[in-house]
Parts: C-alpha cells; sequence; structure tokens
C-alpha cells in the first residue's frame, strides 16, 4: 500500500553542537544507504537571530519501496505509548495539504538511540505527504490512523 507521496526529514545543527554528531544521528533514520539509493542529501548554511551559524540537514524520498521502509523503521523504534499519542494529537499533526508533522527529540535520539515525540524545536522534523485518494483530509486521516495502529508493515 502506499502510505505517502513523499517523505522530508530535517534537522538544524546549531554552532555549539557537534554537526558531524548530527549528521551520523541524521543518517541512522535511513535503513538504506541515501547514496546507493541516488537520494541527495541537502546540506544549507543559515544564519540564526543572533547571527550564530545553523547548518540544516534534509532528505526527501519519493520511491514507494524507499518509503515503506522509512516508515516501517520509524514505526519499529516507536512504543506503544508514542503510536497512542501521535494518534491522539492526529487531527493537529495534518495541515490543509495533508502533511503530517511528526517531531522526534534530538538529544534522545543521538545519545540513545530512541525516537521520542517532541514539541521542542530541537529536534528531527519528519513530514509525511500522506498518499490520500481521493485527496481529502477524511482519507489521509484515515490512512494515518492505519499506519500507526499497525505496529508495521513488510514492504
Amino acid at each position: 500500500m502506499k502510505y505517502a507521496h513523499s517523505i522530508n526529514l530535517t534537522v538544524f545543527s546549531y554552532e555549539n553542537e557537534n554537526i558531524q554528531n548530527i549528521l551520523d544521528a541524521f543518517l541512522k533514520f535511513f535503513p538504506f544507504s541515501l547514496e546507493e539509493n541516488k537520494i541527495g542529501l541537502k546540506k544549507t548554511e543559515a544564519k540564526g537571530a543572533t547571527e550564530s551559524n545553523i547548518t540544516i540537514f534534509e532528505a526527501v524520498l519519493t520511491k514507494t519501496n524507499l518509503i515503506n521502509r522509512f516508515l516501517d523503521f520509524i514505526l519499529s523504534n516507536l512504543d506503544k505509548k508514542q503510536k497512542e499519542l501521535i494518534l491522539k494529537q492526529i487531527d493537529s499533526r495534518l495541515d490543509e495539504s495533508l502533511d503530517f508533522f511528526i517531531r522526534f527529540d534530538k538529544e534522545e535520539w543521538i545519545n540513545s538511540n530512541k525516537l521520542k515525540l517532541t514539541d521542542s524545536g530541537k529536534c528531527f522534523h519528519l513530514k509525511i505527504n500522506v498518499a490520500a485518494f481521493p485527496r481529502k483530509r477524511e482519507v489521509a486521516l484515515k490512512i494515518v490512523n492505519e499506519l500507526f495502529k499497525n505496529k508495521g508493515f513488510a514492504p
């Protein structure tokens, strides 16, 4: 089943952080090689509000088999409580473009290899463009519900 048209993962690395640690943690999200699958890793340099340097890493998945493998990896790393929380907040996480948003705590993933939901800005940003046919909010909500109620799926 096609759950998403695309998946976008982004993380900001701030001046006081070890950029290599952030990049390594970012790459751990993917249960496959970005390079071997010809997926670009975008690196952007920016200035923060206090003129500090920020490095932004971003990868976009569009191939259904890679999206499914990625989602399976995410689902297998979320415990039951985290999935329940996502489902409880499902309505506020889905926007009018049918993009579904999740934030994972950066420190928890880097230090403990655990996905923990967060509302803070120091996080990995995940945007899932839900593959809803017809393209309606109710259909997208049903797909996300199905995805997070299941433990995972075989690619």
